[in-house]
């Protein structure tokens, strides 16, 4: 397929509008307040910078960000103000948005201590010549490394592959038109599905639509192989979607959406196995690894526990004050994190959930995206914008890595060589989604 380099002026000019106006989703009053003069003198001064083509910057390399240039090429020194300045106004400015009312007294005394300031991984460097979409500013699964070579993530209509060693993409689906799927027992053709989460495990992606549908891709194999709408209710988005293997070894299909359901699909034949009720919208919802236990998280400020089976509730996980949107399970299976609205991610050990094991808390908005390592010695976890914390598992979740740059986070992603290069343990990547500004790449700092 022809490799598609994105234009770098729009790239970087879309985020500085995103990151400075949040008209979209002014009812909500949440992001910037555009009122005060500083905001404005900012929002004019970062767009003259960036309309000149001249200007712009190149992406940025380790060493030049080891030399002191900015994570993401942006030349503070020609402006006004600092970097800090910045940052202590997008603190004091931002408003994290929130389902629900309920104070939050209290709360400053369950976050866990941490140590701040180790580096478990190391920049390489970023790359304009990707771009992810977020069709739901509350949904942000859209990014997955299956390799060191092989990053997946949604581009407007499309799912995109972009390879590090190619530094280009290629479009593996476009779903602006007809999505016609090969396995034609059971499917049906989709028509423009807007994909506002995905997941990848193997060589099978799942993706899940605005307006209730599922697709699913073999990604050595054209075209998608099974396509459906899951639901017809009016308010049917997929949230979320997950590959996983049951405790006989079977691999499912797992569908959390906003219609109250969880629903359960065989990954050979695409069949519907089982169809849970809930009494809210379903966000975010994953088996354990073992395949003995489903996380089910949503409109709720409960987290459930169910047997993956019968659907039943066995555990119900009390602590959170707003609704959650993101839950990971570590890789031994007996701790599982979520997070939520509330600007906190909660690890709950499955053998004690009468309260949660810790309480890590973020600088400035929701928890929304949580992943693990597959070696279990890392949990990173992304606020909805600027924020990624990696936390290092094998200390107790004390100490962590903070990194932080300026944009809406699609999305975060461990790739799993760590388990195809056992002579060498420091392969696995992290790699950071900006919506609209840089992609980024960090590899584990090999002193570890």
């Amino acid at each position: 397929m022809a490799l598609v380099y994105l234009n770098e002026l729009e790239y970087l000019e879309d985020d500085f509008n995103g990151m400075l106006d949040f008209d979209e989703f002014d009812d909500d009053n949440f992001g910037f307040d555009m009122n005060g003069h500083f905001q404005e003198d900012i929002h004019a001064e970062l767009l003259d910078y960036f309309d000149n083509p001249e200007r712009q910057q190149n992406d940025t390399s380790s060493t030049e960000y080891r030399n002191g240039k900015d994570i993401q090429g942006i030349p503070w020194e020609r402006f006004n103000y600092t970097r800090d300045d910045f940052r202590t106004m997008r603190l004091n400015r931002y408003q994290n948005f929130e389902s629900l009312s309920i104070p939050r007294d209290g709360l400053e005394k369950e976050w866990k201590k941490i140590e701040k300031g180790s580096m478990f991984y190391d920049f390489q460097f970023n790359t304009r010549l990707a771009k992810t979409s977020i069709v739901h500013f509350q949904l942000r699964n859209l990014l997955w490394a299956t390799s060191k070579h092989n990053v997946y993530m949604v581009h407007n209509y499309s799912i995109m592959h972009w390879s590090p060693l190619l530094q280009g993409c290629d479009e593996l689906l476009n779903a602006s038109g007809p999505v016609v799927p090969t396995q034609k027992s059971g499917s049906s053709t989709l028509n423009r599905v807007q994909i506002c989460t995905m997941a990848v495990k193997d060589d099978l992606l799942v993706a899940g639509g605005f307006r209730g549908e599922l697709i699913c891709k073999y990604l050595n194999q054209p075209g998608a192989i099974f396509c459906t709408k899951l639901t017809e209710d009016d308010n049917a988005i997929t949230n979320s979607v997950d590959v996983a293997q049951s405790p006989s070894g079977a691999v499912r299909v797992i569908c959390g959406n906003n219609d109250c359901f969880v629903r359960v699909l065989d990954a050979e034949k695409f069949s519907l196995l089982n169809r849970f009720p809930f009494s809210w919208s379903v966000n975010s919802t994953s088996f354990s690894p073992d395949g003995k236990l489903l996380a089910v998280l949503g409109d709720s400020i409960d987290c459930l526990i169910a047997d993956p089976q019968s659907g039943k509730v066995v555990s119900t996980l009390k602590g959170h004050l707003d609704y959650s949107f993101s839950c990971a399970w570590h890789p031994a299976g007996h701790i599982l994190a979520t997070g939520n609205q509330d600007t906190t991610c909660r690890l709950w050990d499955t053998r004690y959930l009468s309260e949660s094991l810790a309480v890590l808390k973020g600088n400035m908005g929701a928890i929304r995206c949580i992943k693990f390592s597959s070696d279990g010695n890392f949990m990173a976890m992304a606020e909805a914008a600027d924020y990624v914390h990696v936390y290092d598992a094998k200390a107790g979740y004390s100490a962590a890595q903070e990194t932080d740059f300026f944009g809406e986070i699609s999305g975060i992603s461990f790739s799993p060589d760590s388990q195809e290069c056992k002579l060498d343990p420091f392969t696995e990547l992290l790699v950071l989604f900006g919506s609209s500004f840089f992609l980024e790449l960090l590899m584990p700092v090999l002193s570890l």
